[in-house]
């Protein structure tokens, strides 16, 4: 019975997919003519809106996408990472009938007051201002009650779907059927917040030395698997940035953001994993505060030297160390001719030879290496991608805010201090070709 109540979705998803084709030659017919990029970005438009016609967990799946420079091209990943996962939101009735389950009698007696229009909505929870008994201002967020089984229902029909399209030799190097058990796996745990109440302890233990960073202050007592309750905090979300006044304020949080995702990356190999900007809150005294922590990425420790040797290469311009380290650890290799991918590389590194560090860029760097990695179909590991988005959010939300920030130069010490730390790496999983 379960399986037939996949049918119908099953039969909309496919009509759905089976527009692309026809929309894409359509836009391109009628859209005059296009080079190489902007032909990538209609493909990229055409796949977000059909992603967004999908539903939440769809629009999740092309957000994780967007990270993967290394699978897409530049044009494609600039549409989808536009995709945002927002909803109209839910009656607050049916909200309260989740915390009344939730909740004991006493526990939701003691919340006096909700604000029945949600703070926000997406797919799997809305967020819900309240007032204690104590007059304390809390956040509750509160999981829809059928959002696990739309999950599941659609997780089922991507794992077929990922196991069909990996059997097109094409479409392996994008290694499909793992990418969607690892979103799977991550999806679940968004599903019980009790992991997001435990990420954000962990998280919050590990800066609660660190001067203008802070996580949420939680409200153990209602915290269940669907219901989060923390403090509500007000600030400007880093979206917004330029509504931050006095430069004093904006060079401190550029700096204390950067120095943030540094030591999540290289100090504590434990990064939150859902970083945009619309999850980092600016507040008026330059204090920085992380939220929606329900996807997190562990770096494992025999993977933290290769990642430290990696950036290395990168932040020093050695073309020959980047193209062999990302060559020997990558999942799934599929050139045939290492030494055009060296070439390439290296040549690509020249062109910063005569750069101060202060010059040069990591979004730069880090988007020209995916590019040269998708063209010579060299994958790289889904955690480093992680580790990738944090830096460019630093980097990008430093711009904003401090033009003259420079992460290249901040990361030498935590580069050197990592890597004086770390345990020995994994093997390499090839050698590179004589």
């Amino acid at each position: 019975m379960a399986k037939l109540t996949l049918i119908p979705r099953f039969i909309w998803i496919a009509l759905v997919f089976m527009t692309v084709v026809p929309r894409y030659v359509w836009r391109r017919a009628t859209g005059g003519k296009l080079d190489e990029r902007g032909r990538d970005a209609l493909r990229g438009e055409v796949l977000a809106t059909t992603l967004e016609r999908l539903g939440a967990t769809f629009v999740k799946f092309g957000q994780i996408l967007g990270s993967r420079a290394d699978l897409l091209p530049p044009g494609m990943i600039e549409q989808l990472s536009r995709l945002q996962d927002s909803v109209p939101a839910l009656p607050f009735e049916t909200i309260e009938e989740v915390l009344s389950v939730e909740l004991s009698a006493a526990d939701r007696a003691r919340i006096v007051a909700i604000d029945a229009v949600p703070v926000a909505a997406a797919s799997v929870a809305q967020v819900h201002a309240g007032t204690l008994d104590t007059g304390e201002r809390l956040a509750l967020k509160v999981q829809r009650p059928k959002a696990r089984g739309q999950i599941e229902r659609d997780l089922a029909i991507l794992t077929m779907g990922a196991w069909l399209l990996d059997k097109i030799p094409s479409m392996h190097l994008l290694s499909l059927p793992g990418a969607i058990e690892r979103f799977g796996v991550a999806l679940a745990d968004q599903l019980d917040f009790r992991l997001e109440a435990e990420n954000n302890r962990r998280l919050a233990e590990n800066f609660k030395d660190f001067k203008g960073v802070r996580f949420p202050d939680l409200h153990d007592e209602f915290c269940t698997e669907r219901v989060l309750a923390m403090e509500f905090i007000e600030g400007c979300k880093a979206t917004d940035a330029e509504q931050v006044e006095g430069r004093k304020i904006r060079r401190r949080l550029a700096s204390r953001g950067g120095e943030a995702i540094l030591k999540m990356v290289f100090s504590d190999g434990f990064v939150h994993a859902d970083m945009h900007p619309g999850n980092i809150l600016l507040q008026d005294d330059g204090t920085l505060v992380f939220i929606d922590l329900g996807m997190v990425a562990e770096i494992p420790p025999d993977l933290m030297l290769p990642w430290i040797e990696t950036f290395q290469a990168l932040g020093g311009n050695d073309g020959v160390a980047a193209a062999r380290l990302f060559y020997v650890y990558s999942p799934f290799v599929g050139t045939k001719d290492y030494a055009a991918y060296e070439r390439d590389t290296v040549e690509f590194f020249d062109q910063f030879d005569n750069k101060t560090l202060g010059e040069v860029e990591v979004g730069e760097v880090v988007g020209g290496m995916m590019n040269i990695l998708r063209r010579h179909k060299i994958q790289v590991d889904p955690v480093f991608t992680v580790v990738n988005i944090g830096v460019l959010v630093a980097e990008g939300l430093g711009k904003q805010l401090d033009p003259d920030i420079d992460l290249v130069t901040m990361a030498l010490p935590y580069l050197a201090e990592a890597a004086a730390k770390a345990p020995p790496g994994q093997p390499p999983k090839r050698d590179v070709p004589s």
